[in-house]
């Protein structure tokens, strides 16, 4: 395309300005700068006074901060929007061109520039107040102040001479328009704590100011104010929406609050009548109208439908044709209320339906919405989008958007204590949304904010700046970890966070009662005893070094940031450690029992520690900085079983006596030996076990080949539980032996040597071979998703994938997946995938498969509704379809998976064989790739 002769003087002019630009110093010797803010009224002097505290903090400067540039002598920052004169008259002076920022939403141009009275000037311009205040913001970033320096004590590194980039720059444009975040589920700890701590007794203006502040550096425009009963409504408190309209955030409700309205504290069934728009049409329309009236002059984004009270089906209709019909009744009356209050047509006032729950199913019965309304798509609570807008929906002026929670009270269980939600999830589920067209308003539910502080910046960097979305999220959590402690530090931290989350994706801490809600079920036996305590043994040794890592990195933490290192990493580790550590080992103390072995009452006494600490660490929480956070945090929400402080078991000591060898799979085929891989190093562990309550030295004998162990000698005895688990290292060799003497008896360790397989072909270790998705080459129906599912490696079917029929596989290319076994004798086939719903809502998440060239079967992992089966999928992140092999002959195989629709996320395949253990997630420590 050819440039026109202007456009290249003007490229050249903006190219040079960046090349001579030299840094700004912002606290040049003897010369503090002055923050400038004009125009922009409130908003931009509490953009200044945040630039003012950013260089406080950074270097100890005091910079003033005026509405007046002739108060700046020497060095100034001035920040305005476009159309001031002050701003037009600086960029004039210094040459800047301020024409891109016409027409922009939140966009601004920075330059360091002199005027004419040869003043240093860093001039921010916005295309809006928003724009202005992005760019204030930035500079902070620049500076290293962290967005969770309030809300986490993240202190800035100190540097006495703080300074940015002069260069004439031009921010990018946000990707998603509105991105906000619903504060929800209140109770146990925002709510609180601002009832403690805020001068109106409640969430209030003063905390609110630091939701807002927060918003602000993160660039999120959007509120959705809490709204549980524990609340008093954002409305009725008095400065709240001031201090909204100081800040310039756009006000919105949820899902089910139409019309800026707190149905469940403001509407009054006693005055009122009954929240009902078949019989008192005329009194909601009435209480809809007065709120409109009330907050006409805010920036607001107004959620339309018709739900019950709180977060329910409306009320008085009979069938869904009667809800429907109702529903669409609503939004025309509440379009007219709009329209007259605002005296403008309602296709140019901002409003959102969200899908939720039964709205979905109305809107999939065909109600008609207007064309302008922007469709809200939310996720099924669990981190999963229901559905995504067709091509005909995609065309829809109104455009669409997404409601995700990483927070949640509800069916089938609730999350409400720890930020658990896997980054990698939350990247898939965004690629998904912009990939269909939902750009016009992301909002998050955050529930107290805190301990979510991570996944809700990686939701919000996400919604401004899309192409986080193209990079691996593991680069992601590297640079926010580095930002918050530093590079000494922040890689650690990473690591940490990661195997952190890789744990909860296999079970959330709060799901590890394996009970349910609504209504709530008492505790149960966990699925990691299927294999007979070892999958749970190993859990908790994975649990037990991530803490041990947390609490060794904290040691190298600087002063000055051990409180934020606490809130955003050690507690959340050690919580969920803490909570898996008393339930399994209670459960590992009954299986012990069971078994007949000496330590069950041990497990017990760990378990009772294991609460303890959770307790303990509560309490520090809740004490940090000085008080500030007390009443944030709470171990316990909605007090539900799985929290509860246990009825501690009583364990009498067994009967036996004698030393004795306790191999990982007591119900398998391995029941009493322990198998390795020849010529595969490895790694794995027997249990030494004192009968009877009598002590017994042990040691490991002379004669030991091909196996190391990490201790040679030990006692059993009443501080071990007359138990001990001693780790063995296979060295690859061709005859290992090892055996100890315990107790007076030598006990031989039963090995067995299964064959390798060819180099790079998965092979049979315990009766199953484990394949990662992401293991197979790479082909064009499939992307890799790195950090998702159990291996970390699952793959996806493309996001623009056509939906094929499975006898229409011509041209499709499948991933294919090489494997050898070696016992003959019955299998079954697992394909396991996430628990994923259809891009569009008439659309199915089905592969197919085919096993050894033989025919092609299809699995079909569509769940309907709240389907029992659903709720098992969300609760461990896997949906698993099975096939019965009759015989699997030994030797090699091949599977072949083909996508049928787009967005299918295969996680790994696993060939269990007759003998197997039984196991709840990836059968960790026995899948050898090699």
């Amino acid at each position: 395309m050819p440039i026109s002769i202007r456009s290249l003087v003007l490229l050249c002019a903006f190219l040079a300005s960046r090349a001579g630009a030299a840094p700004f110093d912002l606290a040049p010797a003897g010369a503090p700068p002055v923050i400038v803010h004009d125009g922009g009224g409130k908003t931009l002097g509490l953009a200044a006074a945040m630039l003012r505290h950013d260089l406080r903090a950074v270097s100890g400067v005091d910079a003033a901060a005026k509405d007046d540039l002739a108060a700046c002598s020497q060095v100034c920052v001035v920040v305005g929007t476009a159309a001031s004169p002050a701003v037009q008259r600086i960029a004039r002076e210094g040459g800047v061109d301020l024409r891109p920022l016409r027409g922009q939403w939140e966009r601004y141009v920075r330059a360091a520039v002199r005027d004419g009275a040869g003043r240093r000037i860093l001039l921010v311009a916005g295309s809006d107040v928003r724009g202005a205040v992005y760019g204030v913001v930035d500079i902070g970033r620049e500076l290293g102040v962290s967005a969770w320096e309030w809300w986490a004590d993240v202190a800035p590194r100190r540097n006495t001479h703080p300074a940015v980039d002069g260069a004439v720059r031009l921010s990018a444009a946000p990707s998603v328009q509105y991105r906000g975040i619903f504060l929800n589920d209140e109770d146990w700890g925002l709510q609180p704590w601002a009832a403690a701590h805020d001068p109106a007794g409640d969430i209030g203006p003063a905390t609110y100011a630091h939701i807002f502040e927060l918003m602000w550096r993160l660039k999120a425009n959007l509120i959705w104010p809490a709204m549980h009963e524990s609340t008093k409504p954002f409305y009725q408190i008095d400065g709240n929406a001031r201090t909204a309209a100081d800040y310039a955030i756009v006000v919105g409700t949820s899902h089910a609050e139409p019309m800026m309205r707190n149905n469940v504290r403001e509407w009054d069934s006693r005055k009122d009548g009954p929240f009902n728009f078949f019989t008192n049409r005329a009194a909601m329309a009435d209480y809809w109208r007065r709120r409109v009236d009330e907050v006409k002059d805010g920036e607001n984004v107004y959620s339309v439908g018709l739900r019950g009270v709180h977060d329910s089906a409306l009320e008085g209709a009979a069938t869904p044709e009667q809800a429907r019909a109702a529903t669409e009744d609503a939004i025309r009356l509440q379009r007219g209320i709009l329209a007259h209050s605002l005296g403008r047509p309602a296709a140019g006032v901002p409003q959102a339906l969200t899908l939720y729950k039964e709205v979905l199913d109305l809107y999939k019965a065909g109600m008609r919405v207007p064309d302008d309304v922007t469709l809200v798509w939310p996720d099924d609570n669990y981190g999963y989008l229901h559905q995504l807008s067709d091509a005909d929906e995609r065309r829809r002026t109104g455009g669409a958007g997404i409601y995700y929670h990483i927070s949640y009270w509800g069916r089938p269980h609730d999350y409400l204590w720890l930020g658990t939600t896997h980054p990698a999830l939350i990247r898939d589920q965004l690629q998904r949304a912009w990939a269909a067209g939902a750009r016009k308003l992301w909002v998050v539910n955050v529930g107290d904010i805190k301990p979510a502080e991570y996944l809700v910046q990686y939701f919000l960097d996400a919604a401004f700046d899309a192409r986080q979305l193209d990079r691996d999220p593991q680069r992601h959590l590297d640079a926010w970890s580095t930002a918050q402690f530093g590079p000494d530090v922040g890689a650690g931290v990473a690591r940490i966070l990661r195997d952190y989350y890789d744990l909860a994706w296999e079970r959330r801490p709060e799901f590890m009662g394996f009970g349910q809600v609504e209504p709530i079920t008492p505790n149960r036996r966990t699925a990691y005893m299927g294999s007979g305590g070892e999958e749970g043994v190993r859990r908790l040794e994975r649990y037990t070094a991530l803490a041990a890592a947390a609490d060794a990195l904290a040691q190298r933490v600087p002063f000055e940031l051990r409180d934020a290192y606490f809130e955003l990493v050690a507690y959340p580790v050690h919580s969920a450690a803490g909570l898996n550590a008393r339930i399994l080992d209670l459960d590992l103390a009954a299986e012990a029992a069971r078994q007949g072995r000496p330590s069950a009452q041990h497990l017990v006494d760990d378990a009772r520690r294991a609460h303890a600490r959770l307790v303990a660490d509560t309490a520090a929480y809740n004490g940090l900085a000085g008080g500030k956070w007390r009443g944030i945090m709470d171990m316990a929400p909605r007090r539900l079983p799985v929290f509860a402080e246990p009825v501690w078991p009583s364990y009498a000591v067994n009967g036996g006596k004698g030393c004795g060898i306790v191999y990982p799979f007591p119900y398998s085929a391995d029941a009493d030996r322990l198998a390795f891989v020849k010529g595969v190093p490895a790694t794995a562990a027997v249990t030494l076990s004192a009968r009877g309550g009598a002590a017994a030295d042990w040691r490991v004998l002379d004669g030991a080949r091909g196996i190391a162990t990490a201790r040679r000698t030990g006692t059993l005895d009443a501080v071990n539980g007359f138990e001990q688990r001693i780790v063995l290292r296979y060295d690859g060799s061709d005859d290992p032996a090892v055996a100890f003497r315990c107790g007076g008896r030598d006990l031989r360790v039963n090995l067995r040597l299964e064959p390798r397989g060819a180099a790079g072909v998965p092979a049979e270790h315990g009766h199953i071979v484990s394949m990662a998705a992401g293991s197979a080459a790479a082909q064009p129906d499939w992307e890799l998703q790195p950090g998702l599912g159990s291996s970390g490696r699952a793959m996806r079917a493309r996001l623009d994938l056509r939906p094929r029929a499975p006898d229409h596989l011509g041209g499709a290319a499948p991933l294919a997946y090489a494997f050898d076994t070696t016992t003959d004798g019955g299998a079954t086939l697992r394909l396991v995938a996430l628990p994923e719903h259809p891009l569009a809502g008439d659309g199915r998440v089905r592969i197919a498969y085919s096993l050894d060239g033989g025919p092609v079967a299809v699995a079909d992992y569509t769940t309907r509704g709240r389907s029992d089966e659903w709720k098992r999928n969300v609760l461990s992140n896997s949906a698993v379809r099975t096939a019965a092999l009759a015989r699997l002959r030994p030797g090699r195989h091949t599977l072949k998976v083909y996508a049928l629709d787009p967005g299918v996320v295969l996680d790994r395949i696993d060939v269990v064989l007759d003998g197997a253990p039984a196991f709840y997630g990836a059968p960790r420590g026995i899948d050898l790739n090699h």
